[in-house]
């Protein structure tokens, strides 16, 4: 009795991974459809029950900058000494936005979403990812406010200062989600890390030049400690800022004791804070591979 011949299916080639333990940061890459469920998730929640929804996203900014120029431009006269401060101070703040949202929210997002992560598995960076796309969602808005008061002062800019703007967004992103993977996963173990976030974000602004000139700083602190001043990616990123959106408004109006201070930024500056951010995003994409597997038991 001949048997009867039996169909063949073409191996495959397989590829498994230790359960919870993905590829970092390139699993966002091939889970787009997931990110932008996330990422809707995430603003629905955020503006649920809202009235005013996305508009938030023009009030907030509009008075904190109302703020800020009535303490720093008025009481302490910070716009008699710059022209269009206004325009320097708001470049700065949108800057500063931008990074203590991405860092404030991806360093929370895991343990806020840990019942999700607790049934299911799916790449954990999709996550704090979710949270820089939310985040450009806001800053976006914020940079056409800006845009509409430099065209009306007249702003006229060349093309190395739309390189600057780009470079500069990129170098914000970066190293704010950097650092919003080091803290999201030290804050599944550890849940003081919260507490150091919001420090940081307390302080961030004041250690950039957002709300007062670089030449206070040049001028008032020893080189040593200007130098380490430098190697803070944010600073680059908001002289890149101010070099995008408010330098060609002023002309030859900047000060002389202004601008002969005012850093090189594409000699020098720009290239280590690249440098320092994508090795930051290295670093944190490391250690949040290595814990990840942890992350379900833990919350």
């Amino acid at each position: 009795m001949s048997s009867s011949p039996q169909s063949t299916v073409p191996a495959t080639h397989l590829e498994f991974h230790a359960p919870g333990q993905g590829r970092g940061l390139r699993d966002v890459f091939a889970n787009q459809f997931l990110l932008k469920r996330i990422v809707n998730k995430e603003i629905q929640v955020r503006y649920r029950a809202s009235v005013l929804g996305l508009v938030w996203s023009y009030i907030k900014p509009a008075i904190q900058f109302a703020v800020y120029f009535v303490a720093m431009g008025v009481f302490l006269g910070l716009n008699k000494g710059l022209p269009n401060y206004a325009i320097y101070m708001f470049s700065g703040i949108v800057v500063m936005n931008l990074f203590t949202e991405v860092f404030g929210n991806s360093a929370r997002i895991i343990v806020g979403n840990g019942d999700l992560i607790k049934k299911i598995y799916l790449p954990r960076e999709l996550f704090p990812v979710s949270s820089l796309w939310v985040a450009w969602i806001h800053f976006f808005p914020q940079v056409a406010i800006l845009l509409v008061v430099d065209l009306i002062v007249g702003w006229h800019p060349t093309l190395m200062q739309l390189v600057a703007f780009v470079v500069g967004f990129v170098i914000v992103s970066v190293f704010a989600l950097a650092l919003g993977l080091v803290f999201g996963t030290a804050n599944v173990f550890f849940r003081d890390s919260e507490n150091f976030v919001d420090l940081i974000n307390m302080v961030v602004t004041w250690l950039s030049p957002v709300l007062y000139m670089w030449v206070l700083v040049a001028n008032t602190l020893p080189h040593w400690a200007v130098t380490l001043y430098k190697f803070n990616p944010l600073t680059t990123a908001v002289e890149l800022f101010h070099d995008a959106f408010w330098a060609s408004t002023v002309n030859g109006e900047i000060p002389y004791e202004v601008w002969h201070v005012m850093p090189h930024l594409f000699s020098s500056w720009t290239p280590i804070a690249l440098v320092l951010s994508f090795g930051t995003l290295l670093v944190g994409d490391l250690l949040f591979r290595h814990f990840e597997g942890k992350f379900a038991q833990e919350l």
